[in-house]
């Protein structure tokens, strides 16, 4: 009964070894990019408009959270100065020029956009 058993498991061993030459190879690591990891590249650093969630903001003293969830809420952007033409305060635009330098603009992304992980994406202290 031993050797039946042994000589039954030895032979689903051989037939999955040779299942996996006959069955194609897993892709590769490189070919293997996420579209979210190329959007985030893409933004070189800065934080993109289009796609940041608000808790993005909270590195800009001020910005965070009622000026970034204008921000967040109303896009999207051709450019970094459309977020001037949001309904902001004096102080709101005056923060937004002193750090327009680390903002950029790209395309959307679904998802990135989608349901309200902008307002709340789940990042905690």
């Amino acid at each position: 009964m031993k050797r039946l058993l042994a000589w039954l498991m030895s032979g689903v061993v051989l037939a999955g070894l040779l299942m996996t030459l006959v069955l194609p190879g897993a892709a590769l690591a490189a070919e293997r990019r996420n579209e979210i990891d190329d959007k985030i590249a893409e933004s070189g650093g800065k934080v993109d408009l289009n796609n940041a969630s608000v808790r993005r903001f909270q590195q800009y003293p001020g910005m965070y959270p009622t000026l970034a969830g204008k921000i967040v809420l109303g896009g999207p952007y051709d450019s970094v100065d459309d977020v001037l033409a949001l309904d902001l305060t004096d102080r709101q635009k005056e923060l937004f020029n002193k750090y327009k330098g680390n903002f950029t603009v790209t395309p959307p992304a679904i998802a990135l956009n989608e349901g309200f992980d902008r307002i709340n994406d789940g990042v905690y202290r």
